[in-house]
């Protein structure tokens, strides 16, 4: 390959190296340039670009990493299409990321044209989530590095795959004492649960029994009789040696010990063990949290049938500090068990409220009525379309088909409220019942606020971070509050209670110290259409 600078004029067929202005376009790196292209580079008083051109025995970047996907490709993953010389691979299913370490690092030495990145080793993934890229870092890769980097791909079992979660049924026994709460044991009981469903396992029954190793054993006696795949027993107190109560109790029960003990910290006093060739496990005091702790990582392996050794117990220590980090804005029960959370953008659902009958406005529907070309609730939910939303509602109640007419061919969803005629609180309600299960957040604009756009609401959404006590975003102008307003999903049940012609106000004054105030450039924020005289207003100013 060739790269370098060259006339523009002699420029067709060659890749455009870095993006430039062409006649007020922009032609961008990558770019294959056509002769048109090239006259047009010239016209613009461009004189030369830097291009990179490909040889005989070069392979196109998106064909080079279409080329190793296919062959890195292995059970349980799925490809994107190739952009920019990058091949992403997906999960399809639920399960744990099998790297084959060796081969991903002999691929990676054919060229330093070509990479493959994947996720850690035995890394639980659910579907859709990313588990390698395959990128060619430049334009193109020399013919016989691809064929090299294929070979060894293909090259015995796959190098990197998801193991799928198998459905497992368990037993939990819990051990008592007298200083042992009930309210412990049955939220233990909870979050075993929960975590088995997470691996795709079902918690089958639960058994207690006093804390020592005759009691201990005559449980699992018992548990067996139901023909578990997973025996998982919780102690009373920490397990603190191979002759404590619960590894003596399975030892009574016949089964047998086989390592004591991990480098994952939680989660260092773990119990391995097996009866009956199914797996028994002591489950370390940190299993009672959902938590990530060792006892997680155990559990998905054994639940997508990945063998666990003993040394491959010890082999955990490099990464199994599984130091706790403020992520997501969730509170710590809630908190993943799958790994510590990579900062993201939040998910932010917008809802318009189109419900209102503008009584204010006399005999028209003041939402239908048209402000800069375009019907006024057009406005508001172009805004939200544009702006950095995962969603998009629109709640209707007065003339909702006239509403939903002229938003036909908008990629939103609806929400009818029968109760419109009681007032703002219920279109309120209606969409913090109807709340996008994925958002973080939700974005209330206003129907009625045509000069609103997707700045204002992005700058909204930029503000958010309730870890930093922003989880009520009100934007200001002049020092005086407006709309929209963005509210964490944990208001939903709050918005849900409200009743009466009123907004979600007096919810901003109980909340004060959740609110961040948003200063904006233009009073757009606190202008809304209510009367004829407004609707005039607005639309002199566009003459």
């Amino acid at each position: 390959m060739k790269f370098g600078p060259c006339p523009a004029s002699d420029a067709a067929g060659a890749y455009l190296a870095h993006s430039v202005k062409v006649s007020g376009r922009v032609f961008k790196k990558g770019r294959l340039l056509t002769t048109e292209d090239s006259a047009r580079l010239t016209d613009s008083g461009i004189d030369t670009v830097i291009v990179a051109t490909l040889e005989e025995g070069d392979v196109h970047e998106d064909e080079a990493a279409r080329r190793l996907s296919a062959a890195l490709l292995g059970p349980g993953l799925k490809t994107s299409a190739a952009f920019t010389g990058r091949v992403n691979l997906f999960a399809s299913k639920p399960g744990v990321v099998v790297v084959d370490k060796k081969k991903i690092d002999q691929i990676n030495r054919v060229h330093e044209s070509i990479t493959v990145a994947t996720l850690p080793e035995y890394e639980a993934v659910d579907p859709r989530q990313m588990a390698a890229t395959v990128k060619i870092i430049p334009f193109a890769a020399p013919e016989s590095a691809v064929i090299e980097a294929e070979g060894l791909a293909k090259k015995g079992s796959a190098a990197i795959q998801v193991a799928p979660y198998t459905h497992k049924k368990a037993i939990l026994i819990q051990s008592t004492l007298a200083t042992i709460k009930t309210s412990v044991l049955n939220k233990t009981v909870d979050i075993t649960a929960a975590r088995l469903e997470d691996t795709g396992c079902t918690l089958i029954r639960e058994i207690r029994c006093n804390h020592n190793a005759e009691a201990i054993s005559a449980a699992i006696k018992e548990a067996g009789k139901y023909k578990p795949d997973i025996f998982l027993i919780a102690g009373a107190s920490a397990i603190c040696d191979r002759s404590d109560a619960l590894p003596k109790g399975i030892e009574l029960a016949g089964g047998e010990i086989q390592h004591f003990g991990m480098p994952v910290d939680p989660g260092n006093l773990i119990l391995f063990a097996t009866l009956t060739e199914k797996p028994v496990i002591g489950l370390p005091g940190c299993a009672r949290s959902p938590k990530l702790n060792g006892f997680d990582w155990v559990l998905q392996r054994f639940a997508a049938n990945i063998p666990l050794m003993p040394d491959d117990v010890k082999g955990m220590g490099v990464g199994g500090l599984l130091a706790e980090i403020s992520a997501r804005p969730l509170p710590r029960e809630q908190a993943t068990r799958r790994g510590q959370v990579k900062p993201q953008a939040p998910k932010v659902a917008a809802v318009v409220l189109a419900a209102g009958q503008s009584r204010r406005m006399g005999s028209v529907n003041k939402l239908l009525e048209v402000v800069d070309g375009k019907p006024m609730v057009v406005h508001a939910v172009e805004a939200a379309l544009a702006a950095d939303t995962i969603s998009v509602t629109v709640v209707v109640g007065h003339q909702a088909e006239e509403v939903k007419k002229v938003l036909s061919n908008k990629n939103v969803s609806f929400v009818e409220n029968p109760d419109f005629d009681e007032g703002l609180s219920t279109s309120l309600r209606a969409a913090a019942k109807n709340l996008n299960e994925q958002a973080d957040a939700l974005i209330v604009l206003l129907g009625d606020m045509p000069h609103v756009n997707a700045s204002h609401v992005d700058r909204l959404i930029a503000g958010f971070n309730p870890i930093e006590g922003r989880s009520i975003c009100v934007p200001t102008h002049g020092g005086k509050r407006g709309n929209p307003v963005l509210w964490a999903s944990s208001f939903a049940k709050q918005m849900a209670d409200l009743r009466g012609d009123v907004g979600a106000k007096h919810l901003i004054g109980q909340n004060e110290e959740s609110v961040s105030e948003i200063e904006m450039s233009d009073p757009a924020v606190l202008r809304d259409i209510d009367t004829p005289e407004a609707l005039k207003a607005i639309r002199s100013e566009a003459i």
